[in-house]
């Protein structure tokens, strides 16, 4: 089976997030099992030559422009536009990883122009706006590519609701509940050194990576000797961290090292003692899945649709947000016993409700059941 995922932007920097890494993971876990899974989307950064594929995965990127001061949502490519057409006609299925811009929009579109069976997987990124943009894209081609879709992919009852209200009217008939997969790893190794807490996602105000630098006073009056990581690509908020890191006098306990390729994601992860995302209203990270996965317990908020899965398990902490809930969860699972008690049960959190594999034999279901159009 021909499988063409669509996201909106790869680049080096990872500046695009987590729905570039769900579909390079869906992508590789269908080409492990005999499928031609392949990647289209926008790149940026790249210098020569072009790459042709991403982690093993045949990719097909344009390099972007930006037409419009609207972040991810202004940019496009009139090359891929014009092939978009021919890339859906050559697939069985097209699974778009659909935000509201001009790269995904367009391929959902021509996938139902083309009568190929669509599946589509917003990773919270399309709820109820007010924003004048979000009306006029949700009027001329969002909600019908949501109604035309043979399955839409939801990861939690609050983004179906959201996918509800955008459509208006009926509920989607064709949502399907799909979480988030990560592939097994290595477990981190023995912990030693002084305590690292590392926080890897994109600085972004909705992420709230100040409220780690706030948290750090309180952690380090009980470990002196903590260290703090900062890393991710910069959306607004890199400068308010560099200021509060410097107005706390905390240069010495921080590094921020800008964006990390996935693989040093990984290593970072196997040297951290606590992995922090005190971000609000996040759908389903995978930044904590690779947590859970190499055995790094995490503290995320309570909104964070991770939370109730983690707490559970004893796998980490769910908080209010702010920095006196982080810092109180850090200090309690930096507790050697306590960090061993709940990294095994991250592990084991992830092996059991978040595998790759698993993730992967309900998507060829959804994909079968579309193209028979059930």
């Amino acid at each position: 089976m021909r499988v063409l995922h669509a996201v909106t932007l790869h680049s080096p920097s990872h500046a695009f997030g987590g729905p570039v890494r769900v579909a390079l993971n869906l992508a590789k876990g269908l080409r492990a099992r005999g499928h031609e899974a392949c990647l289209l989307a926008l790149g940026e950064g790249f210098g020569d030559p072009w790459p042709t594929q991403v982690e093993g995965v045949p990719a097909k990127l344009f390099p972007a422009r930006r037409l419009l001061p609207l972040g991810f949502s202004g940019m496009t490519s009139p090359a891929l536009l014009a092939s978009a057409g021919r890339l859906v006609r050559n697939a069985d299925v097209v699974h778009v990883h659909l935000a509201r811009d001009l790269v995904t929009l367009p391929v959902a579109l021509a996938a139902l122009r083309a009568g190929k069976p669509l599946v589509l997987q917003t990773h919270g990124m399309v709820d109820p706006s007010g924003k004048a943009l979000a009306k006029v894209l949700d009027a001329v081609a969002v909600r019908r590519v949501l109604r035309g879709a043979g399955a839409v992919l939801y990861l939690t009852p609050h983004e179906r609701d959201a996918l509800d209200a955008v459509v208006g009217g009926a509920p989607l008939a064709t949502t399907v509940h799909l979480v988030n997969g990560t592939p097994a790893q290595e477990e981190r190794p023995p912990l030693s050194g002084p305590p690292r807490i590392l926080y890897a996602a994109r600085l972004q105000a909705r992420k709230r990576p100040v409220d780690l630098v706030d948290a750090a006073p309180a952690i380090l009056a009980a470990h002196p000797d903590a260290e703090f990581v900062v890393a991710g690509p910069d959306e607004g908020e890199q400068a308010a961290v560099r200021t509060r890191i410097e107005a706390l006098g905390l240069g010495a306990r921080f590094t921020v090292p800008g964006p990390l390729s996935g693989r040093n994601v990984l290593r970072e992860l196997r040297r951290a003692h606590v992995y922090v995302l005190p971000s609000v209203d996040e759908p389903f990270p995978m930044s904590v899945l690779e947590a859970l996965s190499v055995g790094v317990p995490p503290v995320v908020t309570h909104s964070n649709g991770l939370a109730r899965a983690v707490a559970a398990a004893g796998a980490g902490a769910a908080v209010e947000p702010g920095p006196a809930g982080v810092a109180e969860a850090v200090l309690a699972l930096l507790d050697p016993s306590a960090n061993a008690e709940a990294s095994a049960a991250a592990r084991k959190l992830a092996a059991e409700a978040y595998s790759i594999d698993a993730v992967v034999e309900s998507l060829l279901d959804v994909y079968g059941s579309v193209r028979r159009g059930d």
